[in-house]
């Protein structure tokens, strides 16, 4: 009998021990997760303030970023690769606006540069960049807090980044910094990069949401990562235009002013055009963002790359123009509700 009472009582003291850490244990995480959450709350109140700090820190330390220039083409996959990962070619369905919006942002870009090149061939690259730049993936998120067609703005992001990846090629090989090669020769050395860079990542998530869907949905939790992925892309992408500015002589100033205060008219303009053609297809969000909110971070890579780098100065500002009217739209949009 007296065996038996000592035996419960370790049983009973074991299990006491037990709660005790185990309460302890969970005091522990729930205190982690306490600390954790504030530092989540910390980052999204300095979210909206991440645009102009990574253009300011990538303008003050250039000569650093200029030296990760390489990086740039891993984190443009990293971000579409992201973005690809919760498409759904289910959700996709292409409208007449599709067509409309895309064919402003070809033929668009081209006309352009055909009415400009004769007086300015720098400027003309600029304002070609801004218009033909396919739609940024965060677009869909602005949408969203427009409470427009999620939908249809993916579906226009798509079809964008797809018709980028085959014009592209040819436009740099006419007008860019390899036009002096043969034709063929140059659209083949721009397009295998290009394709790579833009059709990888759509092509790496399709096979991965065949082969191993779970794996595609636990990417797709971490889809936000693509916000500070794009900011280290602009710390860069800023140092490097900084640093060729710096290297210019001043002649080329008032081509840097000209190329920003285009890159403001074709932003506004853009957006603008783009919700005219949505209102008629009763879409005017989707149509607004998916015209006018650029992958700007692509847009100055493919400048710097493929053009003459000043030209990058447009998507650089273009970057300052679209999120001016994007807070303006947002802003407006919480004051309604």
């Amino acid at each position: 009998m007296l065996g038996m009472f000592h035996m419960w009582l370790n049983i009973l003291l074991r299990i006491t021990a037990f709660d005790y850490y185990n309460y302890l244990y969970r005091f522990d995480l729930s205190l982690y997760f306490c600390v954790l959450k504030k530092e989540v709350l910390m980052l999204r109140k300095f979210k909206p303030y991440m645009m102009p700090f990574a253009m300011t820190l990538g303008a003050m330390f250039y000569q650093f970023f200029t030296l990760l220039s390489a990086l740039i083409p891993y984190l443009i996959f990293a971000m579409l690769f992201l973005t690809y990962c919760k498409l759904k070619l289910s959700d996709i369905r292409l409208s007449r606006m599709h067509f409309w919006l895309i064919l402003i942002q070809v033929v668009g870009s081209l006309a352009a540069y055909l009415i400009i090149s004769p007086f300015n061939t720098t400027l003309a690259q600029g304002i070609m960049i801004c218009i033909l730049a396919p739609t940024a993936t965060s677009a869909p998120v602005i949408t969203g807090m427009l409470k427009g067609n999620v939908e249809s703005l993916t579906a226009y992001s798509l079809l964008s980044n797809l018709s980028v990846a085959v014009v592209a090629p040819v436009f740099f090989s006419l007008v860019g910094t390899n036009q002096s090669h043969p034709f063929i020769e140059s659209f083949a050395g721009i397009i295998q990069p290009m394709s790579l860079l833009m059709l990888l990542p759509l092509a790496s998530a399709l096979l991965l949401r065949r082969v191993s869907p779970s794996f595609v949905r636990k990417v797709s939790l971490y889809s936000g990562v693509s916000f500070y992925l794009w900011s280290i892309a602009l710390m860069i992408v800023t140092g490097i235009t900084v640093g060729f500015v710096i290297q210019q002589s001043g002649s080329s100033y008032t081509t840097e002013i000209l190329i920003a205060l285009g890159a403001l008219v074709i932003c506004l303009s853009q957006f603008l055009i783009g919700r005219r053609i949505g209102k008629k297809y009763n879409d005017t969000v989707a149509g607004g963002q998916g015209l006018g909110q650029k992958n700007t971070i692509l847009a100055i890579w493919m400048a710097q790359t493929y053009l003459n780098p000043i030209a990058s100065i447009g998507p650089g500002a273009y970057v300052l123009w679209q999120n001016l009217v994007n807070s303006y739209q947002v802003w407006k949009k919480r004051k309604s509700l």
